[in-house]
């Protein structure tokens, strides 16, 4: 069972061991599209990208993702209410005070980022501090400090930006085959560069796939420890249960929802979903239904 300290060292070699299975899978397909193009640039090339994407990942995906969102840092001056929030409980927490950003967004969320404790951003829309009173508020930005006393913050942001690659790099490939490139040496070699042909296609086609449900996967199981750690820190889960609440009653999508960093916020960034069946193996967050009941458990 996952607790504070094992979700720790759990997210410390899941960040390596998935930036290592990316550098593994982008040389496979540099390796696929070389023999298929009979071109060994494009292998050396997939070598030089892998390693400049997770150099990447590593020290700007949180650059990346806040300009993706158009987040603006926040001063005290500038809203004295949440800075105090976060503030007071970074210290509660002990953890050093992370930067605070806004997104100007009417849809109520907030999210975690950054590579460490050291180097971390809290950020929140601007919906969301209209909608939840201070209570509310503390416990969301409780659960957000909870990422990142439990290091998830660099394996939930490396995440979007390789699987971001990997779908683009897919897509690019499948669009080559539309437009005809690289069919020239199928006729010359006949059924032996037809099946590496079918290779490439599917593992262009599987590659996101299996990208996102690991993304899906990690983000679901690190929320409920979140929300209890973050309750634990407020000593008060109702605070934090019922801003869940308030932010899932917000059906509308954030303006620049997209489904790379769905995993990041504290809850769906596309607005209220039903999820049935097999559905639930796509979504980027437990129901929200048992997390507030298992919140609202830990006050009895």
């Amino acid at each position: 069972m996952s607790t504070l300290y094992t979700q720790k060292d759990s997210n410390t070699w899941k960040t390596w061991l998935l930036m290592s299975s990316f550098f593994v899978l982008i040389i496979t397909l540099g390796w696929v599209f070389s023999y298929i193009f009979d071109n060994q640039i494009i292998l050396v090339v997939a070598v030089v990208v892998s390693i400049v994407m997770n150099i990447t990942s590593y020290w700007y995906s949180d650059k990346i993702v806040l300009a993706m969102y158009k987040a603006k840092p926040v001063t005290r001056e500038e809203n004295e209410t949440l800075w105090n929030v976060v503030e007071n409980l970074s210290i509660t927490a002990g953890l050093p005070m992370p930067k605070v950003y806004i997104i100007p967004d009417s849809a109520p969320n907030a999210f975690a980022t950054g590579r460490n404790k050291d180097h971390s951003a809290v950020v929140v829309t601007a919906g969301l501090l209209s909608m939840l009173n201070k209570n509310e508020l503390e416990g969301v930005i409780a659960h957000e400090l909870s990422h990142i006393g439990n290091k998830d913050i660099l394996l939930s942001t490396v995440v979007v930006v390789l699987v971001g690659f990997v779908a683009l790099l897919s897509n690019w490939f499948l669009h080559s085959q539309m437009w005809g490139i690289g069919r020239g040496r199928d006729r010359e070699e006949g059924n032996a560069h037809a099946i590496i042909m079918i290779f490439g296609i599917i593992l262009s086609i599987l590659s996101p796939i299996v990208a996102t449900l690991i993304q899906l996967a990690i983000s679901r199981k690190r929320e409920f420890l979140a929300d209890a750690s973050g309750a634990l820190l407020t000593r008060y889960p109702e605070g934090l249960a019922t801003a869940l609440e308030k932010i899932s009653s917000y059906s509308r999508p954030m303006t620049n929802a997209n489904n790379a960093t769905a995993h990041l916020f504290i809850s769906n960034p596309f607005g209220g979903q039903v999820f049935k069946g097999m559905s639930k193996l796509f979504m980027t967050h437990p129901p929200i239904e048992e997390r507030v009941k298992i919140l609202r458990g830990m006050e009895s």
